[in-house]
């Protein structure tokens, strides 16, 4: 089960959140059946969006994670409510790419440098908060670093970290995300700033068998913290068939009988789970028939 830290240091100066997301990015990886570099690129976008999620003020709000780069994956996009529940898509599932000059997966050759980052946020007000700033280098921590500096002016410290077994399957997955709060003192932010200089990254504290608290411990140390919630989010998608049939209420009436193929048929998948929903001519008419009653 995939655990989230939300905490508060330093006389509630900074707050922080620890993950381990393996399991959350291990069943995004086989729905979508990525490669090593794509599973890395998703389970970071994953793990990125599920702490976002958490941030939300309601568990019934949600905040929706885009890349949208240059490079040959394509559009990247995770969603998370209020509990860091989480699902995902990716344009190019199958790209794989070599090593970067660094001897790790390359996620931000595959992503790309030039593009932009989107957050929504759906707290259930009349139009949801969108915000952007450009790709700085298509790794997502980074890119996730500077949106919140540029479009929140938050201090934001961010790492997150996806290691590819020998089978191609994901081992290890997590991440940190660190902000500071206003008015933070000078002390705590030398404070942070040396733990960090000396963290090894998510990958390496989580294979050396450090669990959420003891990540906590390295990132927050001398820092007096206090463990404020702990979640168990899951990869969950929220599509059902009810909504598909409403998605059909963008298609013009015109078309909607165009739909069903030679044995009268037409399939729907869902681009977060892949789950098949299939709907006969009659179905069709009926939909038709119910939006015509309307008017």
């Amino acid at each position: 089960m995939s655990k989230v830290l939300r905490c508060l240091a330093g006389d509630a100066a900074v707050m922080a959140m620890v993950m381990d997301s393996t399991d959350l990015v291990r069943e995004g990886a086989r729905i979508h059946q990525t490669t090593p570099t794509m599973s890395a690129a998703l389970g970071r976008a994953l793990t990125a969006v599920s702490m976002m999620g958490i941030m939300l003020k309601n568990t019934e709000d949600s905040v929706t994670l885009k890349l949208a780069g240059n490079g040959p994956a394509g559009t990247v996009i995770t969603v998370a409510d209020g509990r860091g529940h989480a699902r995902g898509c990716v344009g190019n599932p199958t790209v794989d790419l070599p090593l970067n000059p660094n001897g790790h997966l390359d996620v931000g050759g595959a992503i790309g440098n030039d593009g932009m980052l989107y957050v929504f946020r759906d707290t259930g007000a009349r139009e949801p908060y969108i915000g952007c700033t450009p790709l700085v280098s298509g790794e997502v921590a980074e890119d996730l670093t500077s949106y919140y500096a540029h479009s929140e002016q938050l201090p934001t410290v961010c790492a997150l970290g996806v290691l590819i077994d020998r089978d191609r399957t994901v081992k290890v997955a997590g991440g940190l995300l660190l902000q500071l709060l206003p008015f933070c003192p000078e002390s705590v932010i030398e404070q942070v700033e040396k733990n960090i200089a000396a963290m090894p990254s998510v990958t390496e504290m989580m294979t050396s068998g450090m669990d959420v608290h003891a990540m906590a411990d390295t990132l927050l140390d001398g820092l007096g913290y206090e463990i404020v919630d702990e979640y168990e989010p899951t990869y969950r998608c929220t599509c059902s068939r009810e909504k598909v049939e409403g998605a059909f209420s963008a298609i013009p009436s015109d078309q909607l009988m165009t739909l069903p193929d030679e044995n009268g048929k037409t399939t729907v998948n869902c681009n977060f789970c892949d789950k098949e929903y299939t709907f006969t001519e009659a179905d069709i008419r009926r939909i038709l028939a119910e939006r015509l009653g309307e008017k």
